[in-house]
Formats: structure tokens, sequence, C-alpha cells
């Protein structure tokens, strides 16, 4: 869960939830945002692979880097699909709870910051 922006020719400002499953230093994230680009409602959808550098680190951070699909919405208007490339940082990849920060390209520059929930116990 955090915060996104995209700065682009029209700028797009949101919330975002995402979702990731993944082992071994791989995942793959799912991620949905909406918010406002230009003054009109938008929603951002996006799927990328991310390799992290430390993913059993219990202190300190991690580097990753993430390649993928983005696709944008704005009312009105027609969407747009883009190459979604991805650097970031998070704290503690092996413990439950951690900050991160990302900084991407999709259609534009793209900002994100937040916490990840990375365990939760799901009855089946």
């Amino acid at each position: 869960m955090g915060a996104g922006a995209v700065i682009a020719t029209s700028d797009f400002w949101g919330g975002e939830v995402g979702f990731a499953r993944g082992s071994g230093g791989r995942r793959l994230a799912a991620a949905v945002a909406g918010g406002s680009d230009g003054g009109a409602a938008a929603v951002r959808v996006g799927a990328t692979l991310q390799f992290q550098l430390r993913p059993r680190a219990s202190s300190g951070a991690s580097p990753y880097a993430g390649i993928g699909l983005a696709w944008t919405g704005v009312e009105d208007t027609h969407g747009a699909a883009y190459l979604a490339v991805l650097v970031g940082v998070e704290a503690a990849p092996a413990k439950a709870r951690g900050w991160y920060v990302e900084l991407g390209l999709e259609g534009g520059v793209r900002v994100a910051a937040g916490l990840r929930w990375r365990r939760f116990n799901v009855a089946r």
C-alpha cells in the first residue's frame, strides 16, 4: 500500500494497492492505483517481474529492479499501455513489514513510496 505519482505530459497522482508473490529473490507484483490525471479521474494498472538482491535480509535496505507492463486509463480518453521498468529499495525483506521507495519509467517518470505487509495467514 502506498502513494504514487507519474510525471509525464499530464501528471498522475493517486493511491496505490499492490500484491506480490514470489521466492528466492524473484517476485511477480501487480498494482492498481486510482487518482487524478490532469484533473480527470484516472486509473493505473501495472504488473512487473522483480528481482531482489538481498531477499533474506532481516535488517537494512535491499535494492531490487523490475520490468513489466503498465496501463493508464483517464476519464473521457483512450487508455495507453507502456513498458514499465523500475528500481527500488525496501527495508528488511525477510521481515513481516517494511517501507519501500521506487523510481521507474511507465509513460513518464514514476515515483512511489509506501509500506509493505509481506506475510498474511490465509485459511484455505
